[in-house]
């Protein structure tokens, strides 16, 4: 998964032409450890519908506090710049799925 930064953003997430999934992590969080093979295999799945990125809450404060994150992991969805999703929490992928049901389905 593409790795995004404070700087890099706008760019990559809210300039993206389809649906962006951007999971907060750190380096310390063990959910977080067990989230991103899951994405990574959504994604793998998925590469014609979503685009997954990350982004380390901890080296990256601003984007982080922008969107009011404060519970890791943290997955949000955007669609043309608009956050449209929150899902907060380390959960299994069909509860992942179920959650970009929308999305993924295209």
């Amino acid at each position: 998964m593409l790795a995004v930064t404070d700087a890099t953003f706008d760019e990559t997430v809210l300039n993206a032409d389809g649906p962006v999934l951007v999971e907060f992590w750190a380096e310390w969080c063990g959910p977080c450890r067990a989230v991103s093979p899951i994405l990574e295999q959504i994604a793998a799945e998925n590469p014609d519908t979503i685009t997954i990125v990350k982004i380390n809450a901890d080296d990256n404060p601003q984007v982080a506090f922008d969107y009011r994150v404060t519970s890791i992991p943290a997955m949000k969805l955007f669609d043309k710049g608009e956050l449209i999703k929150t899902i907060v929490g380390a959960k299994p992928k069909p509860a992942i799925e179920h959650e970009l049901a929308g999305v993924l389905a295209g």
